[in-house]
C-alpha cells in the first residue's frame, strides 16, 4: 500500500500551479478546455487556471485546497467544501453548457461537504494518498454526508470512491461541445458519516 512517506498539508498560493495542474487531470481536461475558451489571442490558458486557483475566495482556490506531498513532491490534491446553498437560476443561464450537470448534480448534494477535486499524479498511485485525502475530507465533514461527482468514464476513480464508502446517488448527462470524454455520464456518489 504505502510504498513512500508522504504527507499532507494545507495548500498554499504557492501551489496554484500545481493545483491548476491537478483540477485539470481530476476534471478531464474540462478545466483546460474552458480556460483556453477564455483565453483571449495569445493568452496562456493555463494561466486562467493558475490566476484561479491562487485567488483567496471562490470554490476553485489553494483556501480549499490539500497538498499530498510525496518524496519531496506535491503527489497530489484534493479540493473540499460544503455546499450551502443552491445555484442562483440565473446562475445557470449565464453557465456554459458543459458545467450545468455537474451545477445541477451539486445541486442536488447541498447540506453536504463536497469533493469537487482529487487527483494523484499517476507516478504515486497506488500508495494510499487518494484515500488518505479522502479521510481528510471525512474529518473535515465535521459529521456532515459527504458528495464527490466521477465520470463514467473513470471507473479507477468510482473504484476508489466506493472503497471508501461512497455510493451512488443519481447522474446527469454530459454536455461535450468539443470537449473530449471516455464518458457519457456524471455520477454523484454520497458518503454518510
Amino acid at each position: 500500500m504505502l510504498n513512500n512517506p508522504h504527507t499532507l498539508r494545507a495548500a498554499t498560493r504557492q501551489d496554484a500551479r500545481h493545483l491548476a495542474e491537478l483540477v485539470n487531470h481530476a476534471g478531464e481536461g474540462l478545466p483546460l478546455f474552458y480556460w483556453q475558451s477564455l483565453a483571449g489571442p495569445g493568452d496562456d490558458p493555463w494561466a486562467i487556471g493558475i490566476e484561479r486557483a491562487g485567488r483567496d475566495q471562490g470554490a476553485f482556490s489553494y483556501t480549499n485546497a490539500v497538498i499530498a506531498t510525496c518524496e519531496g513532491e506535491v503527489a497530489g490534491a484534493m479540493i473540499a467544501y460544503p455546499i450551502r446553498s443552491v445555484a442562483k437560476p440565473e446562475d445557470y443561464a449565464s453557465m456554459p453548457p458543459m458545467f450545468k450537470p455537474i451545477q445541477a448534480l451539486e445541486d442536488i448534494a447541498v447540506g453536504t461537504h463536497y469533493v469537487s477535486v482529487l487527483a494523484v499524479h499517476p507516478q504515486f498511485r497506488g500508495r494510499g494518498i487518494g484515500s488518505q485525502l479522502l479521510r481528510r475530507a471525512d474529518d473535515q465533514a465535521a459529521g456532515r454526508t459527504l458528495s464527490i461527482a466521477v465520470s463514467d468514464g473513470n471507473p479507477g476513480a468510482r473504484r476508489l470512491y466506493e472503497r471508501n464508502g461512497y455510493r451512488f446517488k443519481t447522474s446527469r448527462g454530459m454536455v461535450k461541445n468539443g470537449w473530449y470524454n471516455a464518458g457519457n455520464i456524471w455520477q454523484l456518489l454520497l458518503k454518510e458519516s
